[in-house]
C-alpha cells in the first residue's frame, strides 16, 4: 500500500503531456481502488490546469463504476433477493457520493404514514387506497409525463426527490412502501408499461393475483380482462407471465434497459456502453 506522500507524488505526475507516462500512472492509480478517491477529489480542488482536471475526473469515475460493477455482480450471485438493494446500486452509477441513508429514512416516513392510518380489518382494495392517498395526495409522487425517458426517471434518489418518475421506478417505491406494511404487492413485468399485482393472501395456488394496480396512474385499480385488452391492442399473446409477478433480478434488467434507450436517444455513448456493461453483469446481453 502506498503512503499519502506517494500517492499525492503519482497524483502530481497526472498533468504529464506524455501519453504513455500518464499511461502508467492511471494504471497505478486505479490499481490502487476507492480509497484515493478523496486523494483524487483534493487535487482536483487545487487544478487550475483543464487537462489535469479532467484526467482527475475520468479516474474518479472509473473508480466508482468500478465498485458499482462488483456491487451489482454481487447483488445478482448472491440471488438478487433485495429489490432496494438492486436500486441503490444503479443509483451509485449516476450518483456514486448520495447518502443512501436519506433514500431508506424517505421511504421509511412514507411507510409510518401508511402504517398510521392503517387498520386490521381494512379490505385490501382499501388498504390500496390508503397507500394511493399517502403517496399521490400527501407526498405528491406522479407519473413524469413530460419528460418520460429522461434517465432521472430511472434513478430512485432522483424519483424520491422531484416526486416524479416513469412506471417502473414508481411501481417499484409503491411495493417496497406495501410490503413494509404486509400488503402482498409486486411488480409485473408487462410489454411496454409496468404494473403491479395484489396476490391474494387466501389462495391455495401461488401468485393467484386478487387485481392489478398501476403505479404511473395514481394507483388506479384494474383487472385481469383489462390486462387481456392491452395485450391485445399491442398484438401480443396472453402469455402467462405477462399476468404474474416478476422477479427483483427483472426488475432491474428493465430499470437498466430503459437507461439504455435514454442514454441511446441522447448520444451519450459512453454512458450506453457502461450500461449495456451492467446489463452484461445480468446475463442479458
Amino acid at each position: 500500500m502506498l503512503s499519502e506522500k506517494e500517492i499525492k507524488s503519482l497524483i502530481d505526475l497526472l498533468d504529464d503531456p506524455d501519453e504513455e507516462i500518464y499511461g502508467m500512472v492511471e494504471e497505478k492509480i486505479l490499481s490502487l481502488g476507492s480509497h484515493v478517491i478523496e486523494s483524487l477529489e483534493e487535487e482536483w480542488e487545487g487544478a487550475f490546469e483543464p487537462l489535469k482536471q479532467s484526467r482527475i475526473e475520468y479516474l474518479i469515475h472509473k473508480i466508482q463504476f468500478s465498485q458499482t460493477v462488483t456491487s451489482l455482480r454481487t447483488w445478482y450471485l448472491g440471488g438478487a433477493y433485495d429489490l432496494l438493494e438492486g436500486l441503490l446500486i444503479v443509483n451509485r452509477y449516476q450518483y456514486p457520493d448520495k447518502d443512501e441513508q436519506e433514500i431508506i429514512n424517505i421511504l421509511e416516513e412514507i411507510k409510518r404514514d401508511v402504517w398510521l392510518e392503517m387498520i386490521y380489518n381494512m379490505s385490501a382494495v382499501e388498504k390500496v387506497r390508503l397507500l394511493n392517498n399517502v403517496l399521490y395526495n400527501k407526498h405528491g409522487f406522479r407519473g413524469n409525463t413530460k419528460n418520460y425517458h429522461d434517465p432521472e426517471n430511472s434513478y430512485i434518489g432522483r424519483v424520491l426527490e422531484t416526486k416524479r418518475g416513469n412506471p417502473i421506478l414508481l411501481a417499484s417505491i409503491y411495493s417496497i412502501i406495501a410490503q413494509k406494511v404486509d400488503l402482498p404487492v409486486y411488480g409485473v413485468n408487462l410489454p411496454r408499461h409496468f404494473i403491479l399485482a395484489y396476490l391474494d393472501e387466501d389462495a391455495h395456488h401461488e401468485k393467484e393475483v386478487l387485481f392489478y394496480i398501476n403505479a404511473f396512474n395514481r394507483g388506479q385499480i384494474f383487472g385481469k380482462h383489462d390486462v387481456f385488452a392491452f395485450l391485445k391492442q399491442l398484438n401480443l399473446p396472453n402469455e402467462k407471465h405477462f399476468f404474474e409477478p416478476c422477479d427483483n433480478l427483472a426488475i432491474i434488467t428493465r430499470v437498466l434497459r430503459n437507461l439504455l434507450s435514454s442514454y441511446s436517444q441522447s448520444g451519450t455513448s459512453e454512458k450506453v456502453m457502461e450500461i449495456q456493461r451492467l446489463l452484461d453483469i445480468l446475463g442479458q446481453d
